[in-house]
């Protein structure tokens, strides 16, 4: 029999409560989804917050002063291609990325423009207030449902380190929500909920089956019985993702050579990134990275640089310096990883934020502050690996970057490309709360560039 302590240990490993959901729950959706996906896998690094495109891949230095880029362009190895002078890794691997240059939308609000990006679906009602959760799934949660039951019991949707806070999975139901690995960048980093996960004895695992089973039963005396029919196959996956070696071993950070670590840097973003790397290619599908803040510390702030919130008081341009170096750290070491592992046809790394940034500067007189403001109308993103060409621009902005006058793009434009690689027909139906039938995608069409 369990001792108290460890059958709370038990009972926070899996997730159990009378009231939730327990692992087999999270497993439960797969058998109406009846299919196992192709084994593509998308690391999506989200820059919450709306970088800003003139300082990163669309750089405006001949515009006038008030709405010029504030860093210089450097070459990259793609000729004719420039990018922000704080990228110099990305500069020596242009040729294994693309860069959209004409990505726009309507929405100048946080939450319901990163809605719009992540789901493809507009909200109904805007809310200025910034605080909308989404009436659709996200794409990974979409692709969580649709690609089914893993076959080495690895989780389908991770995300890192924490959950969006704008989408959640809706009528899917709770099991579609992401995995949360927490910051791999912390001292002795475990994943919550998996720390016992490959440590558990087959006793102990025993002991476990029979306190779940105790519980399956009491939920069939209070009249549960119908949601519990056919849930032992989903039992057994449960026990398999607690108790496997691969999840574990994907987990494990610590198992990386200090030198491997050290390259994508010590710190949030770049551990996230060598912890996602480890994810696909134990088998996860989809990894997404909540690009808020690097480092912890008020020099450290996120994509949201107006003048009055980048840090007070302070010029935008010494925050996005402070910062652009652990994205470029990160990410080139990510994009190199994937390539020299061969995983470069199978893994697509997708970076983008809600918005671009308003192409005239901010000014705030009180505090002598500088920043740009939210700016739908003209954005950018880069697009590495996935089989995809590479070594391009796709689409172009105006000499000031206020929106797009070569090959206009949209957020369901690039989501359609995704769902694509990930193998799911974007025009096939969910089902809503109601029972009527829900495009994955409403609208948009695969970014034929790339493929």
């Amino acid at each position: 029999m369990l001792a108290p302590r460890s059958r709370r240990e038990f009972l926070r490993a899996g997730g159990l409560a009378l009231g939730g959901l327990t692992a087999a729950d999270v497993l439960a959706h797969r058998a109406a989804a009846g299919t196992t996906g192709s084994d593509n896998a998308v690391i999506l690094f989200y820059q919450w917050g709306g970088p800003s495109q003139l300082e990163t891949y669309d750089l405006k230095t001949s515009a006038p002063s008030e709405y010029r880029s504030l860093f210089r362009p450097i070459a990259t190895n793609v000729p004719g291609l420039e990018i922000c002078e704080h990228f110099p890794r990305q500069a020596k691997i242009a040729d294994k990325f693309t860069l959209i240059r004409s990505l726009h939308h309507e929405i100048n609000i946080h939450n319901d423009a990163a809605i719009e990006v992540l789901t493809g679906k507009r909200p109904s009602k805007l809310d200025p207030t910034s605080s909308a959760k989404s009436e659709h799934p996200d794409f990974a949660m979409v692709a969580n449902r649709v690609l089914g039951a893993h076959p080495r019991a690895m989780p389908r949707h991770v995300t890192i380190p924490s959950q969006f806070h704008m989408t959640r999975p809706t009528y899917l139901g709770a099991q579609y929500t992401p995995f949360a690995a927490g910051d791999p960048a912390a001292e002795k980093y475990a994943p919550p909920h998996l720390q016992l996960t490959g440590r558990l004895e087959s006793e102990d695992l025993a002991q476990r089956r029979e306190l779940v089973a105790q519980l399956d039963r009491l939920r069939r005396d209070l009249d549960l019985g119908e949601a519990m029919r056919g849930t032992d196959e989903f039992r057994r996956q449960a026990f398999e993702m607690l108790a496997s070696p691969r999840v574990a071993d994907a987990f494990d950070i610590a198992r990386e050579d200090d030198a491997v670590r050290d390259r994508y840097g010590r710190h949030t973003w770049g551990q996230a990134c060598l912890l996602a790397r480890r994810l696909v290619e134990a088998g996860t599908s989809v990894v997404t990275i909540y690009s808020n803040t690097p480092k912890s510390g008020p020099e450290y702030t996120n994509w949201d640089d107006h003048a009055d919130n980048a840090g007070q008081p302070g010029h935008f341009a010494e925050y996005m310096a402070r910062r652009l170096p652990f994205m470029d750290e990160a990410l080139a070491t990510l994009i190199e990883d994937v390539f020299e592992r061969g995983l470069d046809r199978r893994v697509m790394i997708v970076v983008v934020g809600e918005f671009g940034r308003t192409p005239r500067i901010a000014y705030r007189s009180v505090t002598g502050s500088t920043g740009r403001d939210h700016w739908p109308q003209a954005y950018s993103a880069l697009i590495s690996g996935g089989g995809l060409r590479t070594g391009q621009v796709i689409g172009a902005t105006n000499a000031k970057s206020e929106y797009p006058t070569e090959r206009p793009l949209t957020p369901q434009d690039l989501l359609a490309t995704v769902y694509r690689h990930l193998g799911i027909d974007p025009q096939r139906s969910l089902v809503d709360f109601s029972g009527r039938p829900v495009p994955i995608l409403g609208s948009g069409q695969v970014i034929d560039e790339l493929v």
